[in-house]
């Protein structure tokens, strides 16, 4: 079902909010719905790459699920492909480019979950969440980088 593309504009550097979304031990500070992550490198490489076990909690409801992340700091992209949980696929992409005086952010998600009945209660509620994560790091760049 979705394959979401948002944007927004901030004051602050590309490098900064590379920074920002590449620190995933600090989402369940300021993510709405993530209580826990669990972060490790991937031993068997010199990239940046991480496996990151995010634990969502809507309600008396909780998930995990485990994506490989991929950050790149020459080309300020971060890529995350979901590698167990209840996804058929979910691919996500953020890229940082200057603007001005500030950056442009750019983030695309691409999921599908594997259950049919959960996933047409659950794809809608979790597709509208995004735009609502994307606001919590754009107000977590203000309280770092003011």
């Amino acid at each position: 079902m979705p394959d979401l593309d948002f944007e927004r504009h901030v004051p602050h550097a590309p490098e900064q909010m590379y920074e920002l979304v590449a620190d995933l031990d600090s989402y369940p500070r300021f993510i709405p719905n993530c209580s826990r992550m669990k972060v490790e490198r991937d031993r068997g490489t010199s990239d940046d790459i991480r496996f990151a076990r995010m634990t969502i909690r809507f309600g008396p409801l909780t998930q995990s699920y485990t994506s490989r992340v991929h950050a790149d700091p020459a080309t300020r992209t971060i890529t995350a492909r979901a590698v167990d949980g209840p996804f058929s696929h979910l691919d996500s992409r953020w890229v940082f480019e200057p603007e001005g005086a500030g950056t442009c952010v750019r983030f695309s998600i691409d999921f599908k979950i594997n259950n049919p009945l959960i996933a047409a209660v659950a794809e809608p509620a979790f597709a509208a969440k995004q735009d609502e994560i994307l606001d919590a790091f754009v107000e977590e760049a203000q309280r770092r980088y003011r």
